[in-house]
């Protein structure tokens, strides 16, 4: 069978998956669980592939499941699609809308799911044309630290695997688009959570008072001096305080406040020296106000680095899928994901699928009304097969 007759047929076989496809998206999507806890979207995940006649293990890195189709010798790639929901209230005014309160699918891990669902039911159907393993990887977790990643690879997830793949439905780009790049792609995370104690007291009488308040604003400015004064301008970095809380009413010093935020880098080493100028800045401005802190650090991701090789298989094989016009290389980006961890153990890449439609598409992903392009599962669905039918072919 030629290149041209291999890719007709699978996408031939999705298309004819296509309304089955959406069926199983919007069940998830009004139906979607928190990290940590996919019970029900993993026991339908397992419950699918077996009635593909898959073999599947469950109960791997928590939630998660793998599934295995095998046809003789060979390779073995590895699919991976992330299960899990955001703590979001669904404010979208359709049919599928999330059934469950304050829970939501805000960033398309249930089209991802959906379409590695289908994937895999072609390639059960169509084993015959292949030779090898193809391995799916339902993960859980992937939006909160530590993730699920980690934990499958404990579990024994890609053991024996020689690559692996994965695909974001992704909104800023308009559906019928493909991107990806070599090496850095995506950054590395670490959070925190400063908790500032001073004295409290009367409004009137500050000087008999440590204010928490005025610790916590001086230190939101004094930390975002770390990335434009410490970090070279040619390094990628950010420092976001996202939240600060602290006192309840007009005329009281407050005791306590608190500070949430992030900050983010590609280069271990720049890595490094955020955190330990963060430390040492949260250390001596208290000091100064003779104030007490707790400062809770958690390291989350490392950066998203494709492999070389592996971005120029993604390239070759979207200009099949989308054509040569519609192949992207895609800006390095300061998000997170927990693919990371998969690359840094064997090679692969991560792929970001074109998902945005001005007409209902249009809002970021974490939002309330986010919603993608339900078409742009398809190419996601025929690149996941198309890379991996073509590692196959390389092993061979």
């Amino acid at each position: 069978m030629s290149v041209s007759q291999a890719s007709s047929l699978w996408k031939e076989a999705l298309s004819a998956q296509f309304d089955q496809m959406i069926a199983w998206r919007r069940y998830l999507h009004q139906n979607p669980e928190l990290s940590y806890e996919e019970s029900k979207t993993s026991a339908f995940v397992a419950e699918q592939l077996r009635s593909f006649g898959i073999e599947v293990e469950t109960g791997i890195g928590g939630n998660g499941v793998v599934g295995r189709i095998r046809n003789g010798d060979g390779a073995v790639v590895a699919l991976r699609a992330d299960i899990d929901a955001l703590p979001i209230q669904d404010e979208k005014q359709c049919e599928y809308r999330s059934q469950v309160a304050g829970v939501m699918h805000a960033c398309g891990h249930d089209g991802h799911t959906a379409t590695l669902l289908s994937v895999a039911k072609v390639l059960s159907e169509h084993r015959s044309h292949w030779s090898g393993e193809i391995r799916l990887l339902f993960q859980p977790a992937e939006e909160v630290s530590p993730g699920g990643a980690q934990a499958m690879i404990r579990d024994g997830a890609l053991e024996g695997v020689d690559r692996i793949y994965g695909v974001h439905l992704w909104t800023p780009i308009p559906t019928g688009i493909i991107a990806t790049r070599q090496g850095p792609m995506m950054a590395a995370v670490d959070d925190f959570r400063l908790t500032i104690a001073g004295k409290g007291g009367h409004g009137g009488m500050p000087h008999l008072c440590t204010d928490a308040v005025l610790i916590g604003a001086s230190l939101v400015q004094q930390l975002q001096s770390i990335v434009s004064r410490n970090v070279s301008p040619l390094q990628p970095a950010v420092l976001s305080i996202g939240s600060i809380q602290a006192g309840t009413t007009q005329n009281v010093i407050a005791e306590r406040a608190e500070l949430k935020g992030t900050l983010r880098s590609f280069d271990p080493d720049v890595r490094q020296l955020l955190r330990q100028r963060f430390e040492r800045i949260v250390d001596l401005t208290c000091a100064m106000h003779e104030a007490e802190y707790d400062l809770e650090f958690r390291v989350g991701y490392p950066a998203l680095v494709n492999d070389n090789s592996e971005a120029e298989r993604v390239f070759r094989i979207a200009a099949e899928v989308v054509g040569q016009d519609c192949v992207r290389e895609a800006e390095m980006m300061m998000p997170a994901e927990d693919f990371a961890y998969y690359v840094k153990q064997i090679q692969g890449c991560f792929v970001l699928v074109g998902a945005g439609n001005e007409d209902y598409a249009r809002y970021p992903h974490h939002h309330p009304k986010f919603d993608f392009d339900e078409s742009a599962m398809l190419p996601a669905g025929q690149m996941l097969i198309g890379l991996a039918m073509d590692a196959l072919a390389e092993k061979k």
